[in-house]
């Protein structure tokens, strides 16, 4: 009996198995550079993780801080500093102050990040308030051509600034990163400085955090910035009133003032059968300061300027920023208040019983 031998694989059986090794050797491969990157990934994680600073509760690190240069360090505001009522306040009487500046050039600020990192805003600033003209292009697109104008503004304020004992808490590289710190010590000097007519919060301070790259590794330190001081050692430079004393010195005897500019005003208004009880509230709108002011003046006030009876917060700003214009035009200094957060002592430098009898 014959015995057929056994025939050897088919041609279309080996080429499977070609095929499953192929895929075999290709896995193999796939799962070996997955689990590389999954190391590679770890790996950099783990060194990220080391480098990384501790940083505040809602910060987060930019990807600038990550790469700074050696020895290189990068000021951020805490985000719980960005909230404080006294620092939003400051960056509002700066803004104001820097648009009512600026009016005449029709430059409108409102955030001041924004607008005064690249130069423009500063160089205008700096111009109207020191009655100098400095030699820089008027408009500059290209990073290099802002700090360049920014380089000659800030030479030109820290000329002014530092032989009166000012401490330079600003750089060109601060300002054009928007640092909002640097921004508002700049502003805050310049104002006390040249004697703004306005009066900035006292004791702002707010908590900064440092990041310093120290043998590759990101260090951090919050450190807390003090803004403004007390009123007195602001103004020290400035010529302080009567009233400024009193408050200081002698706190007590302000209902007696009160009392004596109460006696004032209801000696003109009475002429138009109105009466002052209370100078907190009946003067908040700028209705009677208006009046009191053409009473003083011996002039009568059209209608149409103000709102007789104020009803929204801005008709009432409007009537007392009208009332300060009407101050200004008797020849009596710019008020020391702002129209939106005058009080009941808004007038007391200015239309007081030594001048109008």
């Amino acid at each position: 009996m014959s015995v057929t031998p056994t025939a050897s694989a088919s041609p279309q059986h080996a080429k499977m198995k070609k095929d499953e090794s192929f895929l075999g050797r290709l896995g193999g491969t796939l799962v070996r550079k997955k689990k590389s990157k999954e190391v590679n990934d770890l790996h950099e994680e783990g060194k990220n993780a080391i480098n990384a600073p501790m940083l505040p509760p809602g910060m987060d690190i930019h990807r600038e801080d990550t790469q700074l240069e050696e020895n290189a360090e990068r000021v951020m505001l805490d985000p719980t500093s960005r909230e404080n009522l006294k620092f939003k306040d400051l960056l509002k009487v700066l803004i104001d102050w820097i648009n009512t500046e600026l009016e005449e050039d029709r430059i409108i600020v409102k955030d001041l990040e924004e607008d005064c990192y690249d130069g423009q805003v500063l160089q205008k600033l700096f111009e109207k308030l020191s009655g100098r003209k400095l030699n820089v292009a008027e408009v500059t697109q290209s990073e290099i051509g802002q700090k360049q104008k920014l380089q000659t503004v800030l030479e030109a304020v820290n000329e002014l600034l530092r032989p009166h004992g000012w401490s330079i808490e600003w750089s060109v590289d601060a300002i054009h990163s928007k640092n909002l710190v640097a921004i508002v010590y700049l502003l805050a000097a310049l104002a006390m400085h040249f004697q703004a007519p306005v009066r900035l919060p006292e004791h702002v301070s707010v908590q900064v955090v440092v990041v310093k790259k120290r043998d590759g590794i990101l260090q951090t330190a919050v450190v807390a910035k003090q803004l403004t001081s007390t009123t007195e050692m602001m103004m020290g430079r400035f010529e302080r009133d009567a009233f400024d004393t009193l408050l200081d010195h002698a706190p007590d005897k302000l209902n007696v003032v009160k009392t004596s500019l109460i006696t004032f005003v209801n000696k003109h208004l009475n002429k138009l059968n109105l009466e002052v009880t209370e100078l907190e509230s009946q003067f908040a709108d700028g209705v009677y300061l208006i009046l009191l002011m053409g009473l003083l003046e011996d002039y009568f006030v059209p209608l149409h300027n103000f709102f007789l009876t104020p009803e929204s917060f801005e008709q009432k700003v409007h009537n007392v920023s009208f009332a300060f214009e009407l101050m200004q035009d008797g020849g009596l200094k710019k008020p020391k208040a702002r129209p939106e957060a005058a009080g009941p002592f808004l007038f007391h430098s200015q239309v007081s019983p030594v001048r109008y009898k």
